[in-house]
C-alpha cells in the first residue's frame, strides 16, 4: 500500500469508530438514566459509556491530522510551518484527551479541563477564519470540497461544547449514583439533561455521514 493509501485507511477508520463509538456511548447512556434499575446495574452501564466515550474522542483529536495529511498527499501545498501544525495537533491533542480520561482525579485536572475548553473554542475559531480565507483568497480553488469538510468539522467541535453544556445535570445524579445519595429528582434532572443533549449528538452523527459523503462525492460546487 502506498502512503496515500495508508493515510486513507486510517481516516476511514477514525470515520467509523467516531459513529459507532458515538452511538455507543449514547445507547449506553439510556440505561444510566434508568431509574427503575439498579444501583448496581446503572453504574455498570455508565462505566461502559464513560469507557466507551474515550474512543470518539480519540478519533475527534486525531482526524484533523490525519485529514491534513491526506490533503497534503493529494496535491494540496502547505507552509511548512502550517504542516508542521497539522502534524503536531493531532498528537498534542490525543494527549490532553488521554490525561483528561486517565488522570481524571488528578488536581490538575480542572486546570486542563478550561484549557481543553478554550482550546476548542480557538480551534473553531481557527478553522473558520482559515476557511474564509481559503474561500476568499482561492487557496483551496482546486478543492472546494476541503472547505465544506472543515467547516464540518468546526460544528461538530461546537456540538460537543454544548453536548458539554448541557450535560451537568447528568454528571452531579452521576455523582450522587455512586453514593447512592440520588432522589428521585435527581434523576429526572439527569433524564432531562440527557434530552437537551440528544439533539445536538444526533447533529453529529448526520455531520459525520455528510463529511463522508463530501470527501468521497468531492463536488466542486
Amino acid at each position: 500500500m502506498s502512503a496515500y493509501e495508508i493515510t486513507l485507511l486510517i481516516h476511514i477508520i477514525l470515520f467509523c469508530y467516531w459513529l459507532g463509538g458515538d452511538v455507543g456511548v449514547f445507547y449506553s447512556s439510556k440505561f444510566v438514566v434508568d431509574p427503575n434499575r439498579s444501583q448496581s446495574g446503572r453504574l455498570t452501564a455508565a462505566k461502559i459509556m464513560l469507557d466507551c466515550d474515550l474512543l470518539p474522542r480519540i478519533c475527534m483529536s486525531l482526524t484533523l491530522t490525519v485529514g491534513g495529511l491526506l490533503s497534503y498527499q493529494m496535491g494540496i501545498q502547505y507552509e511548512p510551518w502550517l504542516l508542521a501544525a497539522i502534524i503536531l495537533l493531532g498528537p498534542m491533542w490525543l494527549t490532553m484527551v488521554l490525561t483528561l480520561h486517565l488522570a481524571h482525579g488528578a488536581k490538575f485536572i480542572p486546570v486542563l479541563t478550561r484549557i481543553d475548553l478554550y482550546f476548542r473554542w480557538a480551534l473553531i475559531a481557527i478553522i473558520i477564519g482559515s476557511c474564509i480565507y481559503a474561500y476568499t483568497s482561492g487557496r483551496l480553488a482546486q478543492a472546494p470540497w476541503l472547505i465544506v469538510k472543515l467547516l464540518g468539522f468546526a460544528f461538530m467541535v461546537f456540538c460537543g461544547l454544548m453536548i458539554r453544556l448541557n450535560m451537568g445535570g447528568f454528571i452531579n445524579t452521576y455523582t450522587k449514583l455512586l453514593c447512592n445519595t440520588h432522589t428521585d429528582e435527581d434523576n429526572q434532572a439527569m433524564i432531562s439533561s440527557l434530552n437537551r443533549m440528544r439533539p445536538w449528538v444526533v447533529t453529529i452523527w448526520v455531520v459525520l455521514v455528510i463529511e463522508a459523503g463530501v470527501g468521497i462525492a468531492k463536488p466542486m460546487f
